[in-house]
């Protein structure tokens, strides 16, 4: 691995598209090959994971990691969008019946796992196309429900109407959905008003910089750039010797060895080896393998 591979987090800005920041990170790194690893909504802030160069071929390993907010929702008026940047569809004054005790039980009611019916302007699918261009041509896209798990959910601000909550929640969890079903569980509806990631998975958006100080954050090794395996803290890893090295460099697989657990998880947690394993030497990634009869078989190699 190189300098030009590894991980950017990056704290994206309001009003940005994460493919602005994507365009952004590129001209500052001058590096053809960037990605990212969820989409931010333009009105949200916060963590987005930037992926470089060859480390764009990992993008599967970072999508099921779990996400964490912090949102502001208003009651009392739904949206089109489910956020503030839609059209009104419903409005009702309800809200103001409602005492603190009641919003703080309702949001606790959503916390496990449940079903969810992604937000019309979403870019899930609805026959063949995405649900926004359905939305768009001022036709309401047919979605199912799918499972979602809210991990943890709690207010943090009552001022009514608007109520300030966090939640770390599962990959594929609309919080503007979320925040949807909240107003509808209370009565009035309510709308998404402000959003901001501040983790996905360990990494969390204090480490983040600037997409504009990209440049900066790789040549200074600052901790919103990972490189190598420190990209992958929650991955099992296995180290190679120099004989092993060159076996994966090749593509072929080596004994299953000693795989160890991620840092700081014990030895004998989990049940077995959770696949995949990084495979490295020198702190430096050298594959991505998968353990299989007793054997770890590369399936993305990175060694030159």
């Amino acid at each position: 691995m190189t300098t030009e591979a590894g991980l950017l987090l990056v704290d994206k800005p309001a009003g940005a598209t994460s493919h602005d920041i994507v365009l952004r990170v590129r001209r500052r790194l001058g590096v053809r090959r960037v990605g990212h690893t969820g989409t931010l909504d333009p009105f949200a802030t916060g963590l987005l994971l930037s992926l470089v160069g060859s480390f764009t071929r990992l993008a599967d390993l970072y999508h099921g990691l779990p996400k964490s907010y912090d949102a502001t929702m208003a009651l009392g008026r739904e949206t089109d969008t489910d956020d503030l940047t839609g059209m009104t569809v419903s409005e009702d004054a309800a809200w103001r019946e409602l005492d603190a005790e009641a919003i703080r039980a309702s949001l606790a009611a959503r916390e496990g796992v449940g079903r969810q019916v992604p937000s019309a302007y979403s870019a899930r699918r609805a026959g063949g196309e995405r649900a926004y261009a359905v939305a768009r041509r001022g036709e309401r896209p047919t979605l199912d429900a799918r499972e979602v798990a809210i991990h943890e959910i709690a207010v943090t601000e009552i001022d009514l109407p608007r109520v300030r909550f966090r939640a770390s929640v599962s990959t594929g969890t609309y919080v503007r959905a979320l925040a949807r079903d909240i107003g509808r569980d209370l009565g009035p509806g309510a709308h998404l008003t402000e959003l901001r990631r501040t983790a996905i998975g360990p990494f969390g958006v204090d480490e983040a910089t600037s997409p504009d100080a990209a440049a900066e954050a790789v040549a200074a090794a600052s901790t919103a750039w990972r490189s190598g395996m420190a990209a992958l803290p929650w991955v099992w890893r296995r180290e190679l010797n120099d004989g092993e090295r060159d076996e994966v460099r090749h593509g072929r697989s080596v004994e299953r060895g000693e795989v160890l657990p991620p840092p700081g998880s014990a030895r004998d947690s989990g049940e077995g080896i959770a696949n995949p394993v990084a495979l490295y030497a020198s702190d430096d990634l050298l594959a991505i393998a998968e353990e299989r009869d007793g054997r770890l078989h590369p399936k993305k190699v990175f060694a030159a």
